[in-house]
């Protein structure tokens, strides 16, 4: 069977630099930081006590009262994300059939905030002072499916829970579903919100999250030699994906082409990648293959890039693995330099990077690089952003549980 072609028409982004796409790109082309001292957890008892966390959010600023009662924080943030990206696909203008437009989302964690309120009221009041709308309230697919409600959306509908790699996932699952026609569009991405105590606590008794509380700006640093540890972040950034042939009938501006998607386990350990990055480089191969493309056409990789001691120093060994010598000669950023790790929306925002590098030739900068580490010796693009062509791009995700997905986006020239 001929497979569909699928394009990207809308993007929507909420997180710790801005409420929109616009506003998020424009700060990560300026290096700007987003992490500061965490203000909604007491961290007095935590090692861990930065984050970048959404400042001054009023859901009543998005939503009536009554309908945020019955959203967590995740959902909220993926109906804001959803509705700037639907807005921007101008697909609400135009003719289209719901029966055929899905919603497959990636939540790592889902309702936590929920999950501890009401396990709180229930230790402290008994179980009568649960509320009823605790489980629609908490449990991971009830972003996707307050989208489709909220919007009429009947096609296929899901959430990907694979950890850190699960907007990945959902991309790659959109993309599939296009490509094969059981769809015209998707509405794909992630959205998360565990700035709580318990999932920053649980993350500190890991010993995951960096300890640089005295400097919160600095204390994200992808592959410098002092990283020591990721920061938690939260947000969410959706796309709509859609078929090529359906966005030309309606005239849509198109922003990239998906091309490829690739997907591997480790098969080696709950939180620890295998050193030499086979699980990674694996699905880095399965997804130039998918589309096509060998290492050498390559231009820009969008990394995982979470600033602990071993993500960073795997994920350069599986790149120079299958890009061998062309390794040198890649542009590869971090996001989360600047945004943190908001888990299961991560891939979403870090898809969005990609697009727009892809669309301007700007690559914004991994920042904190500043001790070399012999292990992680490629071009991170550190500190300041740089105008490089970008034509082909990837974007790595890898999640707890040895999870690994790579996407493939191409700068889309007809």
């Amino acid at each position: 069977m001929n497979k569909k072609r699928v394009v990207i028409t809308g993007m929507g982004a909420i997180n710790a630099l801005a409420d929109n796409t616009k506003g998020t790109w424009e700060r990560l082309v300026r290096g700007e930081s987003g992490i500061e001292l965490v203000s909604k957890v007491d961290t007095t008892d935590l090692t861990s006590k930065i984050a970048a966390e959404i400042k001054g959010y009023d859901p009543r600023n998005y939503f009536e009262p009554k309908a945020a009662k019955k959203l967590d924080l995740y959902t909220q943030y993926a109906l804001i994300a959803g509705k700037e990206a639907m807005e921007h696909s101008q697909i609400l203008k135009s003719s289209y059939d719901p029966n055929r437009f899905g919603v497959i989302l990636g939540a790592g964690i889902g309702g936590i905030l929920t999950f501890e309120e009401e396990s709180y009221k229930m230790f402290k009041a008994g179980p009568r002072r649960i509320s009823p709308f605790f489980i629609p309230k908490m449990i991971s697919n009830i972003a996707a499916a307050q989208l489709s409600i909220d919007y009429g959306l009947k096609g296929i509908n899901y959430t990907c829970v694979s950890a850190c790699a699960s907007a990945n996932h959902a991309m790659g699952a959109a993309f599939r579903a296009i490509q094969y026609g059981d769809v015209d569009l998707v509405i794909t991405g992630g959205s998360e919100a565990a700035v709580t105590p318990l999932a920053i606590g649980g993350f500190c008794a890991m010993r995951a999250l960096s300890t640089r509380n005295d400097e919160p700006h600095r204390a994200s640093r992808p592959f410098d030699k002092e990283r020591d540890g990721f920061i938690m972040g939260e947000g969410a950034a959706l796309l709509v994906f859609e078929d090529l042939e359906h966005a030309r009938k309606r005239d849509a501006e198109i922003f990239a082409e998906v091309v490829g998607f690739g997907a591997s386990s480790d098969a080696y350990h709950i939180t620890a990648p295998e050193e030499n990055g086979a699980g990674t480089s694996l699905a880095i191969r399965n997804a130039l293959h998918d589309a096509a493309i060998t290492p050498e056409e390559v231009d820009f990789v969008s990394a995982h890039g979470t600033s602990t001691p071993l993500n960073d120093k795997t994920e350069t060994a599986a790149i120079k693995t299958v890009f061998g010598e062309h390794a040198y000669k890649l542009k590869i950023n971090s996001t989360k330099s600047m945004l943190g790790h908001t888990l299961g929306a991560a891939a979403g925002i870090e898809a969005i990077s990609c697009i727009m590098s892809l669309r301007t030739g700007v690559i914004h900068p991994t920042i904190n690089y500043e001790n070399p580490d012999p292990d992680c010796d490629l071009d991170y693009v550190p500190n300041k952003t740089i105008n490089h062509p970008v034509n082909i791009a990837i974007s790595n995700s890898l999640g707890f549980g040895g999870h690994n997905s790579v996407l493939v986006l191409k700068k889309f020239t007809g």
